[in-house]
């Protein structure tokens, strides 16, 4: 536990602030240790054997409030022994809690259809800061601290650190194979402009298709590239490269066709990284991940290292050992199909902990910030166009607010140009956002 300790402690200041400036803090109940540090914080009963991991270290609700922060673990006060300020409020195993998933091992019986653990059951939806990175506020609560014991530590800067524009291929359009032209033209007789479409499309090429939304996305997120400069920015597609026989794995995608390698073409043109799309196949059976990476590291051509799950079907610690051992580095999952916000309690990139064996991994977690179907789902937050954006200008501002990382997840079926849908001008509306930031 102590590099967890160590690593936490550094996450919680920051990135501008020193390990010197970290080694002042202790995290201890020995009261022998106490003048060792500047700070210590005392801990709870979390970690101890007989609690960690069952559901008697779950916190309770309501929350403490201490600094006006909610504390899951501890008690909201400090007090001064000798020269050392003793904080009893466990900023440690509060932020363990939920930058390591741990809720979501300890309560594997809560999980929807898809067998995902809901955004609306989680700590930080009951108890009211799912749309806040409470770690964050952690962290602002103990530079204070610091800054109260007479030490100089400088706050993060007020800008958005890096933006992620992420698409997951799920299909790539909707009437360029016999079955979804048939489809359309049966639909077309009830509503013949999609008839129109489906002949257009299968007829016609690719780039009729209305589901062949890829090159208006990618210009814009290439304007955002422009606009913010030094590498702020950056554009992945998440490629489905295995799956099952479960229809949420259907369609298989087909890369020997041309349409495929004309997508491929224009992904090598506007410079988009290409991730693993992790099947829901796999989500079920993780020893999948391995075979699915090896054939998208064949498809493209170049080594896979990011992934995000299909329908987000991150479910348990299995999964993300599995992503590790077939060599993925960075995983873009973390975030609620159900709600929008920070499931790990962080709007910063984060070392995976792994809560069963309580060791850090080579795994960095992206938090997703924002999915489209999330804002607009009725099962999900169901928000309408100005209600979607102002929520996402809100949390845009609240990364920024946190020099933190905005991982954005839009599907280029989500932006066909159709007024049943607000998704396309509302990702023109992100974009211009973006651009300012």
């Amino acid at each position: 536990m102590t590099v967890i300790i160590q690593y936490i402690i550094r996450f919680l200041l920051g990135h501008q602030v020193s390990a010197d400036i970290a080694s002042h803090i202790g995290y201890t109940d020995n009261e022998k240790e106490f003048h060792l540090y500047k700070i210590v914080i005392l801990p709870s009963s979390f970690f101890e054997k007989g609690i960690y991991g069952t559901e008697q270290s779950l916190p309770q609700l309501p929350l403490p409030i201490w600094e006006e922060v909610p504390i899951l673990f501890g008690q909201p006060n400090s007090e001064k022994i000798g020269e050392t300020l003793i904080l009893h409020a466990d900023l440690i195993a509060s932020t363990y809690f939920l930058i390591s998933r741990y809720e979501e091992m300890v309560r594997r019986s809560s999980r929807d259809i898809h067998g995902r653990f809901p955004g609306k059951e989680s700590l930080p939806y009951r108890a009211g800061f799912i749309d806040s990175p409470i770690v964050e506020e952690y962290g602002r609560v103990l530079r204070m601290q610091l800054c109260n014991v007479g030490c100089e530590v400088p706050e993060p800067p007020k800008v958005i650190r890096k933006v992620y524009l992420t698409h997951d291929l799920d299909q790539l359009a909707h009437y360029r194979t016999i079955r979804g032209f048939m489809g359309g033209l049966l639909r077309g007789l009830r509503w013949p402009i999609e008839g129109n479409r489906a002949i257009k499309s299968f007829w016609g090429g690719l780039k009729y298709d209305p589901w062949y939304t890829f090159p208006w996305l990618f210009n814009l997120d290439n304007s955002v590239n422009k606009a913010l400069t030094e590498n702020r920015c950056e554009s992945i597609i998440f490629i489905r490269a295995g799956g099952g026989l479960k229809k949420e794995d259907q369609p298989i995608l087909l890369f020997h066709t041309p349409d495929f390698q004309t997508f491929k073409k224009l992904c090598r043109k506007k410079n988009i990284v290409m991730g693993l799309h992790a099947s829901y196949e796999a989500g079920i059976n993780p020893k999948r991940i391995l075979d699915e990476k090896k054939n998208l590291d064949r498809i493209s051509r170049k080594k896979t290292y990011y992934n995000r799950h299909h329908y987000l079907l991150s479910r348990e610690p299995e999964d993300m050992e599995a992503l590790i051992t077939a060599g993925i580095t960075d995983d873009f999952t973390m975030g609620y199909a159900d709600v929008a916000g920070f499931r790990l309690g962080t709007c910063r990139p984060v070392k995976w902990i792994n809560p069963q064996t309580r060791i850090i991994t080579s795994l960095t977690l992206h938090p997703l910030t924002i999915m489209d179907k999330s804002l607009s789902d009725k099962r999900y937050m169901y928000l309408n166009a100005h209600e979607a954006n102002e929520y996402c200008v809100q949390l845009i501002n609240v990364v920024e607010s946190w020099n933190g990382e905005l991982v954005m997840l839009w599907h280029n079926t989500s932006v066909e140009d159709t007024p049943k849908s607000y998704h396309r001008k509302l990702y023109e509306d992100i974009v211009k956002c973006l651009k300012t930031k």
